[in-house]
């Protein structure tokens, strides 16, 4: 019975020092949620960390609401990794972001015992945003956004802090909410840089199908640095999505965040490893703001060989 008793403070205990630590924010590119076989995987595994460290995910949907607008006969438009998005278009975001993508990916982590709490930027004002202002391009033109928001918000998320306190892991679409109640899409590296910096997060994973930032010849940058972002969209290296990704890096790190990961979210042991202790292996880039000790790097990668 006393053995019994120590077993079950000993629980309360570890519970408790886990529900004080910042959680980390993890970005799910929409492509890496499709495959049920992957998701099922993905949750076990983030079952398992959530008894170690708290952590926020949020996620996006690019490839499935492209198809939901193909099938409604809307044409899709992009700029720089960032989706113009007229009335129609919000429609089929929300409906995709929030109605599928969401519900199903918490159902899954929810079959695996793990306390996830499905949301969007609309709930609590989490996300709120106001509208984006014209955006001028990489090549220098410039486009109205439409119903693009860009978040506002200010402080610690109260109703995300209190979660992570009782032992859920909030995972949340990318949609915001502007003062008036309008809807918004909100891309998803920026919401999770954002609420990374309001959250004080250690650090930012950003989980993708690629094997983090790519040179030329199609290999992993594995350290970038703040002031290397705005010179490789210059350069021509970043194109894309990757140039929202870097934008939202370079927001993450200018407001506290002390380091980013952009991570090949397929392979599962990297990923946990980057969300549970921050510990990185090949198909990763780390982006800091001020150059880090390289110790770091060799004791993982001698752990990975082990």
């Amino acid at each position: 019975m006393r053995k019994s008793a120590r077993k079950a403070r000993r629980a309360r205990d570890a519970a408790k020092a886990v529900s004080s630590e910042r959680p980390v924010l993890v970005k799910l590119g929409g492509e890496l949620l499709e495959n049920a076989g992957y998701v099922a995987a993905l949750a076990s595994k983030l079952a398992r960390l959530a008894r170690k460290r708290p952590f926020i995910i949020v996620h996006g949907g690019g490839r499935e609401i492209d198809s939901a607008l193909a099938k409604a006969g809307i044409e899709k438009r992009q700029i720089d990794g960032v989706r113009v998005t007229d009335e129609a278009t919000l429609e089929v975001v929300v409906a995709v972001l929030a109605g599928l993508v969401n519900t199903r990916f918490v159902g899954a982590l929810s079959a695996t015992g793990l306390g996830a709490v499905g949301l969007t930027g609309a709930d609590a004002g989490i996300g709120l945003v106001e509208q984006a202002s014209r955006h001028v391009s990489s090549t220098g033109v410039t486009v109205d956004l439409g119903r693009v928001g860009e978040p506002i918000g200010r402080g610690r998320p109260t109703l995300l802090v209190d979660l992570c306190k009782h032992g859920y892991v909030p995972v949340i679409a990318s949609i915001g909410v502007a003062r008036d109640g309008r809807l918004f899409n909100v891309n998803a590296d920026t919401l999770a840089a954002h609420l990374a910096s309001r959250l004080r997060s250690p650090r930012l994973v950003i989980a993708g199908a690629t094997a983090g930032v790519l040179d030329r010849q199609g290999a992993t940058i594995p350290d970038l640095f703040y002031e290397d972002l705005g010179a490789l969209v210059r350069g021509g290296a970043a194109t894309a999505g990757m140039i929202a990704k870097l934008a939202a890096c370079r927001q993450a790190l200018h407001n506290g965040v002390r380091e980013v990961f952009i991570t090949d979210g397929r392979d599962l042991e990297g990923l946990v490893g980057l969300v549970g202790e921050g510990l990185r292996w090949g198909g990763c880039t780390q982006i800091t703001k001020v150059k880090l000790p390289a110790r770091r790097w060799k004791t993982v990668k001698a752990v990975r060989a082990s």
